[in-house]
């Protein structure tokens, strides 16, 4: 999957979205300490490239959980 074209805020998200991790958005926020607003756009663009996956937060049914799509995406190893 090539984000190459993607905006920086969209590339920060991907990278701390390592495979099989799942964060909330107030998570990413955190991590990324981007405002929220640029986080929302990044998440948005992902999904329209579809490398990004949503799903129900368990815990807090209010939130959502943002993980990459691992059948779409290819995972190369950090050596």
């Amino acid at each position: 999957m090539n984000i190459g074209h993607l905006p920086p805020s969209a590339k920060l998200v991907y990278m701390i979205l390592k495979p099989g991790r799942q964060l909330t958005q107030k998570e990413i926020i955190r991590e990324t300490y981007l405002p929220a607003r640029t986080v929302r756009y990044a998440l948005s663009r992902l999904k329209d490239e579809k490398v990004l996956v949503e799903r129900l937060h368990l815990v807090d049914a209010r939130q959502s959980l943002y993980g990459l799509d691992m059948t779409r995406t290819r995972v190369v190893s950090e050596t």
